[in-house]
C-alpha cells in the first residue's frame, strides 16, 4: 500500500533533477546505473545501491523518493548522454546525410567497445517492468527521437519512402544491439552496418 510519507517522498523528488544534485545523489544515481545495467531493475534492491553509494536508504529515498523514481532517473541520465553522443556524430557529419544515417551504428559500436554488453537498457528496463511504469515513456520517447533523426537524415538524402527507411534502419539498430548480447551472433553489429548501407545506398538520391 502507498503511504501519505511514500508519496510525499516521490512528489519531493520529481521536484529534483534527474541527477540527485547533491554529491550523495551524484553517486546514489551512478551506483544505480551500473547495477540496474548489470543485474536488471528488478534483481538490485535499494539496500544494495544504498551500501554501493555508501549512503543510507534515508538519503537514497530523500534525493529519489523510490526506487520506481531512481529507475526511471536512471534511465534518463542514459538518454541523455545517448543523445548527446548522437548528436555530436550528427553534427561531425553536417551535409553528409547518408553518412549521419550510419552513424547511429558507429555509436552503438562504441558504446558496446565501452562495456555495454548487455544489450539496451530501455528494453531490458521494459520487460522487467510493468506497462504503466514510467521508464516505458522514457524508453519509447528514447526511440522516438532517434526515429526522427534518422527520418530528418533520410529526408535530406532524397531517399524514397524516408519514413520507411529510418523505420528498417531502426529495426537493423535495435536488432544488432539485442542480437549481440546472446553471443550467437557476435559480428551482429558489422551485419547490421553492412545491411544498412545497401538500404542507405539502395533508397538514397544522394
Amino acid at each position: 500500500m502507498t503511504t501519505s510519507t511514500s508519496m510525499g517522498r516521490a512528489d519531493a523528488a520529481r521536484g529534483k533533477s534527474a541527477t540527485g544534485q547533491t554529491p550523495a545523489g551524484r553517486r546514489v544515481l551512478a551506483a544505480a546505473s551500473r547495477l540496474f545495467y548489470e543485474r536488471g531493475v528488478n534483481a538490485v534492491g535499494v539496500e544494495t545501491i544504498a551500501a554501493e553509494a555508501d549512503v543510507t536508504k534515508k538519503t537514497l529515498y530523500d534525493r529519489f523518493g523510490s526506487k520506481d523514481e531512481l529507475i526511471t532517473a536512471y534511465l534518463r541520465e542514459r538518454d541523455e548522454r545517448w543523445r548527446a553522443d548522437v548528436r555530436a556524430l550528427l553534427d561531425s557529419r553536417t551535409g553528409d546525410p547518408k553518412a549521419q544515417m550510419e552513424a547511429v551504428f558507429e555509436v552503438l559500436d562504441a558504446w558496446q567497445r565501452a562495456g555495454d554488453r548487455y544489450g539496451c537498457a530501455f528494453a531490458r528496463a521494459c520487460l522487467d517492468l510493468p506497462p504503466a511504469h514510467p521508464a516505458h515513456a522514457v524508453a519509447r520517447g528514447q526511440k522516438s527521437w532517434l526515429l526522427a533523426r534518422l527520418r530528418e537524415a533520410a529526408d535530406a538524402a532524397d531517399a524514397t519512402d524516408p519514413g520507411g527507411l529510418a523505420e528498417m534502419l531502426l529495426v537493423l539498430h535495435e536488432g544488432a544491439c539485442a542480437a549481440s548480447v546472446s553471443g550467437a551472433l557476435p559480428d551482429a553489429l558489422d551485419s547490421a552496418r553492412e545491411a544498412a548501407r545497401l538500404l542507405i545506398d539502395g533508397r538514397c538520391a544522394r
